[in-house]
């Protein structure tokens, strides 16, 4: 289970990437690089982190379900993901 510092502080980031995305699009067409180092660094979209929706792990991410690897093993073998039939895990 992530701390809930470690949550809060990627909400923020989040936020700060919508607020500045329009902004930095914008620069990024223009070629104003040096616009671009003024604006906050975390208002760049590569320093935000995937994090598991249910225990906001951050590592193991399965994008495509939105958790991590484990939450997904835990949801398959319980069946609450429909198609996924167990292996060997």
């Amino acid at each position: 289970m992530a701390k809930e510092s470690m949550k809060a502080r990627e909400r923020k980031r989040a936020a700060m990437i919508e607020k500045y995305a329009e902004k930095r699009a914008l620069l990024k067409a223009e070629g104003d690089w040096e616009g671009l180092q003024k604006l906050p660094k975390d208002s760049s979209a590569v320093r935000a982190h995937n994090r598991c929706k249910i225990t906001g792990r951050p590592r193991g991410y399965m994008r495509h379900f939105g958790v991590s690897r484990v939450t997904f093993r835990e949801l398959a073998s319980s069946g609450l993901i429909p198609g996924v039939k167990k292996a060997s895990w």
